[in-house]
């Protein structure tokens, strides 16, 4: 009994990469591509993980947050700044900036789920937003270029978050 209970205390959840936006709209959709791009790369990361893909979000999504896990989550974001600036906000620097997000194009946006999931006691202990400042958000199946010139530097900043997390154990 105590290997398989020390076992158990080793093994480690899986960090949910939770791709947010409409993929109709064109940047609006970025969440989704980065979220693709990380699942495409899976096998070559040594962190567990969950890749999601929250489409225009609802709090259905609350079924998916592991309590006291690790959470990423990708979206476009008002960043006052050039189309396809990425930015990442980690823990209470995260809570800050959903805080002063009032806007969202989704039916329910990433800081109601996010609350919703304080509010319920299943909030992840870690958590994470890389955030993509959108050129366009009118009909379009792809990304502008230089919002699309921002998935690398999104799925690289991902991976250091997910080794970094890592590292901490």
């Amino acid at each position: 009994m105590p290997i398989l209970a020390e076992t158990l205390a080793t093994v480690r959840q899986p960090t949910l990469i939770l791709g947010i936006g409409n993929t109709l709209l064109s940047d609006d959709g970025i969440g989704v591509h980065v979220a693709l791009a990380i699942e495409a790369q899976a096998g070559q990361i040594a962190q567990p993980v969950r890749v999601r893909d929250g489409g225009t979000i609802g709090l259905s999504l609350l079924a998916e947050i592991d309590p006291g896990g690790a959470l990423i989550a990708v979206d476009a974001m008002e960043l006052h700044a050039p189309p396809g600036t990425m930015l990442v906000f980690v823990g209470a620097d995260m809570d800050q900036q959903l805080r002063g997000t009032k806007r969202s194009a989704h039916e329910v946006a990433l800081a109601d789920l996010m609350q919703a999931a304080e509010f319920s006691g299943i909030g992840p202990a870690r958590r994470a937003l890389v955030a993509i400042q959108p050129e366009v958000t009118t009909w379009g199946l792809a990304p502008t270029p230089a919002v699309a010139a921002a998935i690398p530097q999104a799925v690289a900043a991902i991976r250091a978050l997910l080794q970094g997390w890592a590292d901490e154990h």
